[in-house]
């Protein structure tokens, strides 16, 4: 059995509390025995909840630091069709899944039905290497940017808030996580 495991993005119009819509969703497999990264899904995404009020504050966020428009949303697949792809694709890799920030990708989908073996948090792990001085004497969350900046920093990278491009670079910091025994199956 291939060791590939899965590494999930999402981008959205805002925090799911405040009644955020997923807008986007980009997924690789890692292989944890070779680090090669494969490109697995890539899809934008219309969920009921999208409305005009999603183009702008507080919502707007994502249409202003990517190059993804309002209007590429009103005109995307339905998020139902996506959705069910989806969990095909998460079905289909049982070593399970993970992405950078768990909590905020995973709680969205799960909110909205979807099964997910989760795998440990790459951002979670990586806090405590990367150092980046936080509040209270405690680290901060790094961010993919800073979090690739240390594992990589012969490498420069812009993060451009796309689902795919994000979980590429993602897979990277998740592959060195796993290269150096800190992440885990």
């Amino acid at each position: 059995m291939k060791q590939e495991i899965l590494i999930l993005d999402i981008e959205t119009t805002g925090f799911q509390n405040n009644g955020g819509s997923i807008v986007e969703i980009g997924i690789v497999s890692l292989n944890l025995e070779t680090g090669e990264i494969k490109e697995i899904f890539d899809s934008l995404l219309k969920e009921d909840i999208f409305t005009e009020k999603h183009r702008k504050h507080p919502y707007g966020w994502i249409f202003q630091n990517s190059d993804l428009t309002f209007e590429e949303i009103e005109k995307a697949p339905l998020a139902f069709d996506v959705f069910s792809k989806v969990q095909e694709i998460l079905n289909s890799y049982p070593l399970g899944c993970t992405a950078y920030n768990n909590k905020f990708d995973f709680g969205f989908l799960e909110s909205r039905g979807l099964k997910i073996k989760k795998l440990p948090c790459p951002m979670i792990l990586s806090t405590p290497i990367c150092k980046l001085p936080g509040r209270y004497g405690s680290y901060k969350w790094p961010n993919v940017e800073e979090a690739f900046s240390h594992f990589f920093p012969e490498s420069k990278y812009d993060e451009k808030h796309r689902g795919l491009d994000d979980a590429k670079h993602e897979a990277m910091i998740v592959y060195r996580l796993y290269q150096d025994g800190i992440f885990k199956i």
